[in-house]
């Protein structure tokens, strides 16, 4: 079977889609000629018996990547030649060429240039091909035959039989039947896709046909599946779907016009077609130049289809808002955030991603007294703790604290610490109180390691902790943007962010106890009953995993939920597959706090994918791509009590209001996990880690 999926996934893979069932159908529609599909078996599969005799891991294969290229080689191989011993062969080398051309590139290309191969190795080695297989004079005599049997008659006009033989031609059958078949295939895997090959084929088609000047010539013309492709890609895959995206995808398929006429002018000189030429040349760069600028809605997870990438893509948005460069607070109790970002002070320019902290009273004032003196500040002498985990790079420790009121324009940042993350960025943590610094340059210090005291040195109105992170340890250097992790606001928690001033912020610490509850075993099998209204109805085994990029997954068989920690927070990333138990646990617990806290509550986002059933699930995620924010599925969290979470799933436009509750073992893994009237109730047996 595994096999069988390899194969089929190829054909899918052809439209950027991972489906089996449309990879069979794109199979038995290439049935209608059957050189075309004989050519098209014979080459993926000796593509894929090479790379089983040169041991190439299964999970590769097994996606299609690496065959779809193959595939269409054998394709073009099968439309220009019959089915003979000869043209057999000829399938078979032309096939394993362009497997190893796609390791190849592709190894090049996601290496030197972060780019997808796309289908270029079939470009090159199916244009080889066709010039070498001019130089064969009797694969020319046994293997040319006529194609205008197996062309089923069926006309619209030509404004539209021009886009059905189109993307009839992506599977090199340009013919409206074939067209028609194919393109109901793509609009029942994706709208999107579906929206986007209209939208290039119409847009691309007509600037040609205002060139030349004949609207029934450009229509007539075949190549301009290239326009399709491109919209497809750039609109769709290797961009998050949206207005934008899509005007985008529209540019890229006017400038593909001059190629694609220059490629056809060029290549007819060696009796060959375009192919796919200008698909990937006008697809790669713009890829590359959005990526070069960093363009912000680049698809860096790409899903099976459009809208699973988009809704996914939104979702992470909202819960990951922090950036990759995390910190821990650098105290302990209670502070108050002073100045933050782009501060309305100091915080300004090359400075402005910085923090400052101190400690208030009920009535928000930092000082007792008058507040003429440094002791009159909570915050001073406080212990400053370590946000990271690194080695001190520079001390500067003999500064005196400056008088209230007074200000040391010379050492701006008074006393201070840098520390050097193992993650290559510093951090300086700055204006501490004289003498306070017990440790030397060159020390490797853990996060919450004592650094030293809270002062008032150097340019400070009053006592503060003062932190920014920099990408140089020079004393005061520019500032780069980072986020804190693990942190409690008002009862809330946060995994990954940044308060708000005058936010009172307390930093939480990883509980061994959640800690190892959550420490899944590759391997580990939790069975669980599945009971509505105290009756069993059926039954769920989760299997721990282990995927190819080393993330861990519950696997019921039907789909796979994947997990992790980070930053002391248990995270359940996203899920594959259509089981609705997974879905239910992932709606329940979509990440918590590794610690507790009474009544500490925290949101979250899950994909509305994961909640919505198939026709509004395919109507919602189809509109998210006009509206980002128009939908939204919101999970609100709670600690009940140290071993139970509450939650509320809910979105008003969409009209979802659930309840879920999930109850935690006593040693790995969860007891129970109730949403609306289901109930996951854990099987305890001898297979179970705990």
């Amino acid at each position: 079977m595994k096999h069988l999926n390899a194969i089929l996934y190829s054909y899918s893979e052809i439209l950027f889609i991972r489906s089996r069932w449309s990879g069979f159908l794109l199979f038995l529609i290439t049935l209608l000629n059957p050189y075309v599909s004989l050519g098209g078996i014979v080459s993926v599969l000796s593509a894929y018996t090479f790379a089983r005799l040169i041991n190439m891991d299964n999970e590769f294969l097994k996606e299609g990547f690496y065959t779809y290229n193959p595939l269409l080689t054998g394709l073009s191989v099968g439309y220009l030649f019959s089915f003979t011993p000869l043209t057999i062969l000829f399938m078979v080398i032309t096939g394993i060429l362009t497997f190893v051309t796609t390791i190849f590139l592709s190894s090049i290309f996601s290496y030197y240039l972060k780019l997808p191969v796309l289908s270029m190795p079939f470009v090159i080695i199916s244009s080889l091909a066709y010039m070498a297989s001019t130089q064969y004079s009797n694969l020319f005599v046994t293997g040319l035959y006529n194609h205008t049997y197996w062309d089923i008659q069926l006309t619209f006009g030509f404004w539209i039989d021009g886009y059905f033989k189109s993307i009839g031609a992506i599977f090199f059958m340009p013919n409206v039947v074939t067209g028609i078949i194919i393109a109901s295939i793509v609009l029942a895997l994706s709208r999107i896709h579906f929206l986007l090959s209209i939208l290039g084929y119409y847009i691309g088609t007509l600037v040609i046909a205002l060139m030349v000047g004949s609207f029934e010539q450009s229509f007539s013309d075949i190549n301009h599946f290239n326009f399709i492709l491109i919209s497809m890609v750039v609109g769709g895959i290797f961009l998050v779907p949206s207005p934008k995206s899509y005007l985008i995808a529209i540019i890229a398929v006017c400038t593909s016009t001059v190629l694609l006429d220059a490629v056809l002018v060029f290549w007819s000189n060696y009796g060959i077609p375009a192919f796919t030429l200008p698909f990937n040349i006008i697809s790669l760069s713009f890829i590359y130049v959005l990526g070069v600028v960093k363009f912000p809605q680049m698809a860096y997870l790409i899903k099976d289809t459009p809208e699973e990438t988009i809704d996914l893509y939104l979702s992470n948005k909202d819960r990951y808002r922090g950036s990759w460069i995390t910190i821990m607070l650098p105290f302990a109790g209670k502070w108050t955030v002073y100045q933050g970002f782009n501060g309305k002070w100091t915080h300004q320019g090359g400075w402005r991603y910085a923090y400052d902290f101190i400690i208030t009273d009920e009535d928000g004032k930092s000082f007792k007294n008058e507040g003429n003196l440094a002791t009159d500040y909570y915050c001073f002498k406080k212990p400053v703790l370590s946000p990271i985990r690194g080695r001190v790079v520079k001390v500067v420790n003999n500064l005196p604290d400056v008088e209230i009121g007074t200000v040391d324009k010379v050492n701006n940042w008074g006393n201070l610490i840098i520390i050097k993350d193992e993650r290559n960025f510093y951090v300086e943590i700055s204006h501490l109180a004289e003498d306070s610094i017990k440790l030397e340059e060159g020390a490797w210090v853990e996060r919450g390691t004592m650094l030293g005291l809270c002062g008032n040195s150097g340019y400070s109105p009053q006592p503060h902790i003062h932190i920014q992170v920099q990408e140089v340890e020079s004393i005061g250097a520019y500032t780069i943007p980072f986020s804190f992790v693990n942190f409690m606001e008002s009862g809330v928690y946060h995994s990954n962010d940044l308060p708000e001033l005058d936010a009172i912020v307390e930093p939480l610490h990883v509980d061994l106890k959640y800690d190892s509850k959550t420490s899944f075993v590759l391997d580990d099998v939790f069975e669980y009953k599945i009971i509505k209204n105290e009756t069993e109805i059926d039954r769920l085994n989760l299997t721990v995993k282990m995927a190819l990029d080393g993330t861990f997954y519950l696997d019921s068989g039907k789909g796979k939920l994947y997990f992790g920690k980070h930053e002391g927070t248990f995270y359940f990333y996203s899920s594959e597959g259509n089981d609705k138990y997974l879905n239910a646990i992932f709606q329940s617990l979509p990440r918590f706090p590794l610690t507790y806290r009474e009544n500490l509550t925290w949101s979250d986002t899950i994909p509305v994918g994961r909640v919505l059933k198939a026709v509004p699930k395919a109507i919602v995620q189809f509109l998210i791509s006009f509206v980002h924010n128009a939908f939204k599925i919101n999970v609100n969290l709670k600690f009940s009590s140290p071993t139970k979470i509450t939650s509320k799933i809910s979105s008003k436009v969409l009209k979802v209001n659930r309840t879920a509750e999930l109850e935690f073992s006593d040693q790995v893994g969860f007891k129970s996990i109730k949403v609306e009237d289901i109930e996951l109730r854990r099987i305890e047996s001898a297979s179970n880690t705990d």
